[in-house]
Protein backbone atom coordinates (compact mmCIF):
# COMPACT_ATOMS: atom_id res chain seq x y z
CA UNK A 1 0.00 0.00 0.00
CA UNK A 2 1.52 3.26 -1.19
CA UNK A 3 -0.15 6.38 0.19
CA UNK A 4 0.62 10.06 -0.40
CA UNK A 5 -0.26 12.21 2.62
CA UNK A 6 -0.44 15.99 2.10
CA UNK A 7 0.49 18.89 4.36
CA UNK A 8 2.48 17.16 7.06
CA UNK A 9 4.48 20.38 7.27
CA UNK A 10 3.25 23.81 6.22
CA UNK A 11 5.11 25.87 3.61
CA UNK A 12 6.36 28.13 6.42
CA UNK A 13 7.67 25.14 8.35
CA UNK A 14 9.40 23.78 5.24
CA UNK A 15 11.05 27.16 4.65
CA UNK A 16 12.27 27.23 8.26
CA UNK A 17 13.61 23.68 7.99
CA UNK A 18 15.48 24.55 4.81
CA UNK A 19 16.96 27.71 6.31
CA UNK A 20 18.27 25.76 9.31
CA UNK A 21 19.55 22.88 7.18
CA UNK A 22 21.32 25.13 4.66
CA UNK A 23 23.50 26.49 7.46
CA UNK A 24 24.71 23.01 8.45
CA UNK A 25 27.64 20.88 7.30
CA UNK A 26 26.49 17.76 5.45
CA UNK A 27 28.23 14.38 5.32
CA UNK A 28 28.40 11.40 2.97
CA UNK A 29 25.01 9.67 2.99
CA UNK A 30 26.59 6.23 2.98
CA UNK A 31 27.40 6.51 6.69
CA UNK A 32 23.98 5.09 7.61
CA UNK A 33 23.67 2.54 4.80
CA UNK A 34 23.89 -1.21 4.84
CA UNK A 35 26.55 -2.97 2.78
CA UNK A 36 24.35 -3.47 -0.30
CA UNK A 37 22.77 -0.03 -0.44
CA UNK A 38 26.08 1.76 0.21
CA UNK A 39 27.31 0.51 -3.16
CA UNK A 40 24.50 2.32 -5.03
CA UNK A 41 24.07 5.42 -2.85
CA UNK A 42 25.32 8.85 -3.87
CA UNK A 43 23.91 11.63 -1.70
CA UNK A 44 24.53 13.72 1.41
CA UNK A 45 22.84 13.77 4.79
CA UNK A 46 22.77 15.78 7.97
CA UNK A 47 24.84 14.01 10.65
CA UNK A 48 22.15 11.76 12.18
CA UNK A 49 23.36 12.23 15.75
CA UNK A 50 23.77 16.00 15.40
CA UNK A 51 21.62 18.45 17.31
CA UNK A 52 20.02 19.88 14.15
CA UNK A 53 18.87 16.51 12.78
CA UNK A 54 17.53 15.49 16.18
CA UNK A 55 15.60 18.72 16.79
CA UNK A 56 14.10 18.81 13.31
CA UNK A 57 13.31 15.10 13.55
CA UNK A 58 11.39 15.65 16.78
CA UNK A 59 9.32 18.31 15.03
CA UNK A 60 8.56 15.90 12.20
CA UNK A 61 7.39 13.23 14.66
CA UNK A 62 5.08 15.73 16.39
CA UNK A 63 3.61 16.65 13.00
CA UNK A 64 3.05 12.97 12.19
CA UNK A 65 1.20 12.25 15.43
CA UNK A 66 -1.30 15.04 14.76
CA UNK A 67 -2.16 13.76 11.27
CA UNK A 68 -5.22 11.43 11.31
CA UNK A 69 -4.56 10.00 7.85
CA UNK A 70 -1.00 8.98 8.77
CA UNK A 71 -2.19 7.40 12.01
CA UNK A 72 -4.94 5.46 10.23
CA UNK A 73 -2.63 4.22 7.48
CA UNK A 74 0.39 3.30 9.62
CA UNK A 75 -1.07 2.57 13.09
CA UNK A 76 2.41 3.44 14.41
CA UNK A 77 4.00 1.73 17.37
CA UNK A 78 7.50 3.18 16.93
CA UNK A 79 8.81 5.93 14.64
CA UNK A 80 12.54 5.89 13.94
CA UNK A 81 14.20 9.30 14.50
CA UNK A 82 13.87 11.04 11.12
CA UNK A 83 16.99 11.52 9.01
CA UNK A 84 17.59 14.20 6.37
CA UNK A 85 19.28 13.92 2.98
CA UNK A 86 19.90 15.95 -0.15
CA UNK A 87 20.74 15.15 -3.75
CA UNK A 88 22.55 17.58 -6.03
CA UNK A 89 23.27 17.21 -9.77
CA UNK A 90 24.51 13.73 -10.62
CA UNK A 91 23.48 12.28 -7.25
CA UNK A 92 21.16 9.28 -7.01
CA UNK A 93 20.27 6.21 -4.98
CA UNK A 94 20.19 2.99 -6.97
CA UNK A 95 17.72 0.18 -6.47
CA UNK A 96 17.87 -1.24 -2.94
CA UNK A 97 15.79 -2.55 -0.06
CA UNK A 98 15.83 -1.00 3.40
CA UNK A 99 17.25 -2.89 6.37
CA UNK A 100 14.62 -4.99 8.10
CA UNK A 101 15.76 -3.83 11.56
CA UNK A 102 16.99 -0.34 12.44
CA UNK A 103 18.63 0.64 15.69
CA UNK A 104 19.29 4.07 17.16
CA UNK A 105 22.28 3.93 19.48
CA UNK A 106 21.47 7.26 21.17
CA UNK A 107 18.06 6.13 22.44
CA UNK A 108 18.47 2.35 22.31
CA UNK A 109 15.38 2.12 20.12
CA UNK A 110 15.23 -0.90 17.79
CA UNK A 111 12.39 -1.26 15.34
CA UNK A 112 11.14 -3.63 12.69
CA UNK A 113 10.86 -1.50 9.55
CA UNK A 114 7.33 -2.17 8.33
CA UNK A 115 6.91 1.12 6.48
CA UNK A 116 9.32 3.49 4.76
CA UNK A 117 8.59 7.21 4.64
CA UNK A 118 9.89 10.05 2.49
CA UNK A 119 8.89 13.59 3.48
CA UNK A 120 9.64 15.99 0.63
CA UNK A 121 11.30 19.30 1.56
CA UNK A 122 11.87 20.61 -1.99
CA UNK A 123 9.18 21.70 -4.43
CA UNK A 124 8.99 19.60 -7.61
CA UNK A 125 10.05 22.54 -9.80
CA UNK A 126 13.26 23.03 -7.77
CA UNK A 127 14.89 20.01 -9.39
CA UNK A 128 14.77 17.69 -12.40
CA UNK A 129 15.06 13.95 -11.88
CA UNK A 130 15.04 12.76 -8.29
CA UNK A 131 11.84 10.74 -8.54
CA UNK A 132 11.33 8.09 -5.90
CA UNK A 133 10.68 4.81 -7.73
CA UNK A 134 8.84 2.17 -5.70
CA UNK A 135 8.33 -1.33 -7.12
CA UNK A 136 5.52 -3.66 -6.13
CA UNK A 137 3.47 -6.44 -7.71
CA UNK A 138 1.70 -3.89 -9.91
CA UNK A 139 4.90 -2.44 -11.39
CA UNK A 140 6.87 0.75 -10.79
CA UNK A 141 5.43 3.88 -9.18
CA UNK A 142 7.10 7.28 -9.61
CA UNK A 143 6.68 9.68 -6.71
CA UNK A 144 7.57 13.38 -6.67
CA UNK A 145 5.43 15.36 -4.24
CA UNK A 146 5.14 19.01 -3.18
CA UNK A 147 7.24 20.17 -0.24
CA UNK A 148 5.61 19.27 3.08
CA UNK A 149 3.91 16.16 1.66
CA UNK A 150 5.05 12.61 2.34
CA UNK A 151 4.74 9.17 0.83
CA UNK A 152 4.28 6.05 2.93
CA UNK A 153 5.12 2.69 1.36
CA UNK A 154 6.08 -0.88 2.38
CA UNK A 155 9.68 -1.14 3.53
CA UNK A 156 9.76 -4.52 1.81
CA UNK A 157 9.68 -2.77 -1.58
CA UNK A 158 12.65 -2.38 -3.86
CA UNK A 159 13.02 1.35 -4.45
CA UNK A 160 15.41 3.96 -5.83
CA UNK A 161 15.90 7.69 -6.43
CA UNK A 162 16.65 8.66 -10.02
CA UNK A 163 19.68 10.86 -10.81
CA UNK A 164 19.31 14.61 -10.35
CA UNK A 165 19.97 16.57 -13.54
CA UNK A 166 19.17 20.07 -12.20
CA UNK A 167 18.73 21.66 -8.78
CA UNK A 168 18.66 20.04 -5.37
CA UNK A 169 16.27 17.53 -3.83
CA UNK A 170 15.99 17.73 -0.03
CA UNK A 171 13.92 15.33 2.06
CA UNK A 172 13.49 13.58 5.37
CA UNK A 173 13.38 9.80 5.45
CA UNK A 174 12.61 7.33 8.21
CA UNK A 175 10.78 4.14 9.11
CA UNK A 176 7.74 3.11 11.11
CA UNK A 177 7.00 -0.08 13.01
CA UNK A 178 3.25 -0.59 12.93
CA UNK A 179 1.15 -2.06 15.71
CA UNK A 180 -0.33 -4.21 12.94
CA UNK A 181 2.45 -6.32 11.43
CA UNK A 182 0.37 -7.94 8.69
CA UNK A 183 0.13 -5.58 5.70
CA UNK A 184 -3.23 -6.97 4.54
CA UNK A 185 -4.74 -6.49 7.99
CA UNK A 186 -3.32 -2.96 8.07
CA UNK A 187 -4.87 -2.23 4.66
CA UNK A 188 -8.26 -3.58 5.78
CA UNK A 189 -8.33 -1.43 8.92
CA UNK A 190 -7.31 1.60 6.87
CA UNK A 191 -10.11 0.99 4.35
CA UNK A 192 -12.60 0.49 7.17
CA UNK A 193 -11.48 3.70 8.87
CA UNK A 194 -11.99 5.65 5.64
CA UNK A 195 -15.45 4.15 5.17
CA UNK A 196 -16.34 4.96 8.77
CA UNK A 197 -15.33 8.59 8.36
CA UNK A 198 -17.62 8.84 5.33
CA UNK A 199 -20.51 7.32 7.29
CA UNK A 200 -19.91 9.68 10.21
CA UNK A 201 -20.16 12.67 7.88
CA UNK A 202 -23.36 11.31 6.38
CA UNK A 203 -25.13 9.88 9.43
CA UNK A 204 -23.38 11.30 12.50
CA UNK A 205 -21.37 9.52 15.18
CA UNK A 206 -24.42 8.46 17.18
CA UNK A 207 -26.16 6.59 14.41
CA UNK A 208 -26.71 2.99 15.64
CA UNK A 209 -25.06 1.38 12.61
CA UNK A 210 -22.11 3.73 12.82
CA UNK A 211 -21.64 2.72 16.46
CA UNK A 212 -21.71 -0.96 15.47
CA UNK A 213 -19.15 -0.44 12.71
CA UNK A 214 -16.95 1.59 15.07
CA UNK A 215 -17.08 -1.25 17.55
CA UNK A 216 -16.05 -3.75 14.86
CA UNK A 217 -13.19 -1.48 13.77
CA UNK A 218 -11.77 -1.18 17.28
CA UNK A 219 -12.16 -4.90 17.90
CA UNK A 220 -10.23 -5.68 14.72
CA UNK A 221 -7.44 -3.34 15.85
CA UNK A 222 -7.52 -5.04 19.25
CA UNK A 223 -7.31 -8.47 17.60
CA UNK A 224 -4.47 -7.65 15.21
CA UNK A 225 -2.40 -5.19 17.25
CA UNK A 226 0.92 -6.31 18.67
CA UNK A 227 2.05 -3.84 21.33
Amino acid sequence: MLIAIPDILSKAEVAEFRRIMDAETWEDGRSTSGAQSAEVKQNEQLPPDGATARKLGERVVVALTRNPLLIAAAVPLHIFPPLFNRYGPGKYFGEHVDNCIRGDHLTGLRIRTDLSVTLFLSEPDEYDGGELIVEDYYGQHKVKLPAGHLVLYPATSLHSVTPITRGTRVSSFFWIQSMIKDPLARRLTFDMDNALQTLVERLGRNDPEVRKMTNIYHNLIRYWADV
